[in-house]
C-alpha cells in the first residue's frame, strides 16, 4: 500500500521548557508538547495491485469500493488491507461506525507486523475505544510500532518517557526517539528536539541545532516552530538575524491564528522593524490577539495615541477578521 490515513489521538499537553525571549515581548514561560501527526506509511507489500486499488478508492472518497476491495485481500491474510479496513471501521466510512470490528481488524494486522496497525491499535487502547483503557498496552505497541519505523509511534513513545508515567522518565532516551521521528520528516518531533536542543535537556545544548531542526518544522507547517523560529530570526540567536524574514514568518503564524505571532506582528508593525511601519495594522493584530488572550499594556497604550480614524479602522478590520476566522475554528 502506498500510504494510509490512520485515527489518532492527543497524549495530552506535557509541559517541557521555555519558549525563546524576544527583543520586545515576553514569550510564554512554558510551551506544551503539540500532539502527533497522522502515521506514516508502513511500506507496500510484495503484492500490492489490489490493496493499491482500495487504498485510491478511499482517498478518493469511494469508501464502499474501498471496503470491498480490502476485504477481497483481507481474505488472503494481508496485513495492509486488514489495517484499511480497521480504519474503515474505526471512522465509519462506507459502514456504520464499529469501534470493535475495528479494533478486532487492527489485531490481526498487528499480529502480522502492520506497524500502523500496532500504531492504530495503542490509540484504541489510549482512548479506550473497544474497551477499557489500557495505558501499559498503549505503550507496547507504541514500542512495537517504533521498533518497525513507525515515525508517529516514535514521537509519542518519546512523549511517553518525557512525561515519566508508563516509563520511568528519560529525556536522553525521549531523544533518541525524536530523532528518530524527526529524521523520518515528523514535524511534531522536529519541534520537540529542537527545544530539547534549545534547553539542553536529554540533548547536549545547541542552539545551531535546535534552529535547524525549528526551521525544518516551521517549513512543514508547525505553528509552534514558525513563531519560535522567527523569534530566533529577529533576535538572531542560533540562526543569522534577519528581521524581514521574521516579520514575514510572524504575519503567516499570523493568519494562522497564532496569538503569540499576532502580537509580535503588531510590534513589528509599530515599531517599523522588519515590515514598514503600518498603525492601522499594527492596532488591528493587536486586537486580534488581545482577543486570543495575548495582551500587551505598551500596545494598548500606543493604540490609545493613534487617531480616531485609524482606531475605527483597526477595530473594523480586525472584528472582520475575527468574525471570518472564528467560523472555523473547532
Amino acid at each position: 500500500m502506498s500510504g494510509k490515513a490512520c485515527a489518532f489521538i492527543a497524549l495530552g499537553a506535557l509541559v517541557f521548557a521555555a519558549v525563546a525571549v524576544p527583543v520586545e515581548a515576553q514569550a510564554p514561560k512554558n510551551s506544551p508538547w503539540p500532539s502527533p501527526p497522522p502515521p506514516q506509511n508502513a511500506g507496500a507489500p510484495a503484492d500490492q495491485s489490489n490493496v493499491d486499488i482500495a487504498y485510491g478508492a478511499f482517498q478518493r472518497g469511494h469508501y464502499i469500493t474501498a471496503f470491498n476491495e480490502a476485504s477481497k485481500r483481507a481474505q488472503q491474510n494481508d496485513a495492509a488491507a486488514m489495517t484499511l479496513l480497521g480504519e474503515l471501521y474505526a471512522q465509519g466510512l462506507g459502514v456504520g461506525r464499529d469501534d470493535s470490528k475495528a479494533a478486532q481488524w487492527y489485531k490481526l494486522a498487528a499480529a502480522k507486523g502492520d506497524r500502523d496497525a500496532m500504531f492504530a491499535l495503542a490509540m484504541f487502547n489510549f482512548q479506550g475505544r473497544a474497551g477499557a483503557r489500557d495505558l501499559s498496552e498503549a505503550a507496547r505497541l507504541l514500542e512495537s510500532a517504533a521498533k518497525l519505523g513507525h515515525a508517529g509511534a516514535a514521537y509519542d513513545l518519546g512523549l511517553l518517557y518525557v512525561q515519566g508515567q508508563q516509563f520511568v522518565q528519560d529525556f536522553k532516551q525521549a531523544g533518541e526517539l525524536f530523532t528518530m521521528a524527526a529524521e523520518a520528516g515528523n514535524s511534531e518531533a522536529q519541534y520537540a528536539l529542537a527545544t530539547m536542543y534549545k534547553e539542553g535537556r536529554g540533548m547536549t545544548k545547541d542552539m545551531t541545532k535546535a534552529m535547524r531542526l525549528m526551521q525544518q518544522a516551521s517549513i512543514a507547517g508547525n505553528l509552534e516552530a514558525m513563531v519560535e523560529f522567527a523569534i530566533a530570526q529577529f533576535n538572531g540567536e542560533g540562526t543569522p538575524k534577519d528581521e524581514a524574514a521574521a516579520g514575514r514568518l510572524f504575519a503567516k503564524a499570523a493568519h494562522l491564528g497564532s496569538p503569540i505571532a499576532q502580537n509580535r506582528l503588531a510590534r513589528i508593525l509599530m515599531a517599523g522593524r522588519g515590515l514598514p511601519a503600518d498603525p492601522t495594522e499594527s492596532v488591528k493584530w493587536h486586537l486580534v490577539a488581545k482577543a486570543g488572550g495575548a495582551s500587551d499594556p505598551d500596545l494598548d497604550v500606543f493604540a490609545s495615541k493613534q487617531t480616531r480614524e485609524v482606531r475605527e479602522n483597526a477595530d473594523k478590520t480586525a472584528k472582520k477578521w475575527l468574525s471570518t476566522v472564528a467560523p472555523a475554528r473547532p
